[in-house]
C-alpha cells in the first residue's frame, strides 16, 4: 500500500509536468500535429464542442456528459478494482495474524512477513496493487481532458486571441476560471473523501492516510485550476460513489464493523 501512495504522488507530479511540457497556451485544432494533440486532446475537445452545440451551447452540461462517457469507458476496469478491494478486505483477518506473528522489526523477520503475505495473495488470487492500475488508465485521460478544457477557446477564450465569443458560465462559476467562492473545490474534496472511504481497506493505516491526503490535494488543485476540471472531478467522484455502492452493496460498512466486532469477541 505504501507503493500505492508513491504511485499516486508520482502520477500527480507527472500530471503537473505534462501540463507544462505541451503547448498548453495553444488552442486545440484539428490540424494540430502530434500524437498527443491528434489522438488525445482534440477528440475530447471535439466531443465537448459538438455536445455543447447540441445542448444550446451549454459547455457545463457537455463536460458532465463527457465525464460520464469516460467513466463508462473505464467501468470494467473500475469494477475489477472494486472487487479487488473487497477481496483485500476479506483477507484482513489473516493479514493481521501474520503481522502479529512476525511483529519483530528486524530485516529477516520482515522479509519472512512479506513472503507470507505474497503467498497469501497468490493463494487467494489477489493482487494488492490492482487498485493502482486504474490510476494508470485515468491519468492520461485526466491530463488530456485538462488540456481539452483549457485549450478549447469556447471554454477558455484567453487561449485564442482571435476568439471573440464570451466566456462560458455554468451555475455560479465560469468554466475557464477557478471558482471564486471555493464551493466547487470543497465539493470535489468532499466527494473524493467519501469515495476513498468507501474503497478503504479495513485497518490499513497507509490507506487511511491516503483517504485524508487525497481530498486535501484535490481541493488545493481545484482552487487554482479551471472550474471545468473541478466539475469533472465532482461528477467523476459521484459516478464512483454510486458505482461502488451498487458493486459492494449498501451494507459494506456494516459488514466491516461486524467483522471487526466479531474479531474482538473471539
Amino acid at each position: 500500500m505504501a507503493r500505492k501512495l508513491g504511485l499516486v504522488s508520482l502520477f500527480i507530479g507527472l500530471a503537473l509536468l505534462m501540463t507544462g511540457c505541451f503547448n498548453i497556451d495553444e488552442p486545440i485544432k484539428a490540424e494540430n500535429g502530434g500524437i498527443w494533440d491528434s489522438f488525445f486532446v482534440y477528440p475530447l475537445s471535439w466531443l465537448m464542442t459538438n455536445i455543447a452545440d447540441a445542448l444550446g451551447n451549454s459547455y457545463g452540461l457537455a463536460i458532465i456528459i463527457v465525464t460520464i462517457l469516460l467513466r463508462i469507458l473505464i467501468l470494467p476496469l473500475m469494477i475489477k478494482q472494486t472487487k479487488s478491494t473487497k477481496a483485500m478486505q476479506a483477507l484482513q483477518p489473516e493479514m493481521t495474524k501474520l503481522r502479529e506473528k512476525y511483529s519483530a522489526k528486524d530485516q529477516q523477520t520482515q522479509q519472512k512477513l512479506q513472503q507470507e503475505m505474497m503467498a497469501l495473495f497468490q493463494e487467494h488470487k489477489v493482487n494488492p496493487l490492482a487498485g493502482c492500475f486504474p490510476i494508470l488508465i485515468q491519468m492520461p485521460i485526466l491530463i488530456a481532458f485538462y488540456h481539452a478544457i483549457i485549450r478549447t477557446p469556447q471554454i477558455n477564450p484567453d487561449v485564442d486571441p482571435t476568439y471573440t465569443g464570451a466566456p462560458q458560465n455554468f451555475l455560479w462559476f465560469e468554466l475557464g476560471s477557478a471558482d471564486p467562492y471555493y464551493i466547487l473545490p470543497l465539493v470535489a474534496g468532499a466527494t473524493t473523501f467519501i469515495q476513498q472511504k468507501m474503497m478503504m481497506v479495513q485497518d490499513n493505516p497507509q490507506m487511511r492516510a491516503l483517504m485524508y491526503i487525497m481530498p486535501v490535494m484535490i481541493i488545493a488543485f481545484a482552487a487554482f485550476f479551471p472550474s471545468a476540471l473541478a466539475l469533472y472531478w465532482v461528477i467523476g467522484n459521484l459516478f464512483m460513489i454510486i458505482q461502488t455502492y451498487f458493486i459492494t452493496g449498501p451494507n459494506v460498512g456494516k459488514d466491516k464493523e461486524a467483522k471487526t466486532g466479531g474479531a474482538k469477541t473471539k
